[in-house]
């Protein structure tokens, strides 16, 4: 074969890789997933955002943290650290632990908290069990 066929035969050959690889990332990005919340939690994945880890403000159902803005017998409401908030259901299996075992009545407003539980479709979390943390100073900037 002369030099030139080798050539052509070489820069259709990169062409083609090319268009490959690139015709895999468009298909890759145009798939949605299929994970449900629950999935989700399981990977660390907040369900709104898809974002991996603990979100500052703890915005996803497997860990939930903020302070406590209101209460019920059935709920509480928290205050995220990015100034949203979250429903939280109790249930008669939630349970609350500071340094010794807690109780739903040890749940204030005013109080910060983590949460595990189950995401719900409308954004709320039936909580699972409750940590009552202590209030951490604000650095004054």
């Amino acid at each position: 074969m002369n030099k030139n066929k080798k050539i052509v035969l070489m820069v259709i050959g990169i062409v083609i890789l090319i268009g490959v690889f690139f015709g895999g990332v468009s298909y890759g990005k145009s798939k949605k997933s299929n994970r449900g919340p629950e999935d989700m939690q399981a990977f660390g994945q907040n369900d709104e955002t898809g974002t991996r880890g603990m979100k500052t403000g703890g915005g996803f159902g497997g860990l939930t943290a903020g302070e406590i803005i209101s209460k019920d017998d059935k709920s509480i409401t928290i205050k995220l650290q990015d100034n949203g908030s979250k429903i939280i259901f109790l249930g008669t299996s939630t349970t609350v632990a500071k340094t010794v075992t807690g109780s739903i009545s040890d749940l204030s407003v005013g109080a910060s908290v983590s949460i595990t539980g189950t995401a719900n479709t409308d954004g709320s979390v039936n909580a699972q069990s409750i940590q009552i943390r202590p209030n951490t100073p604000t650095v004054l900037k």
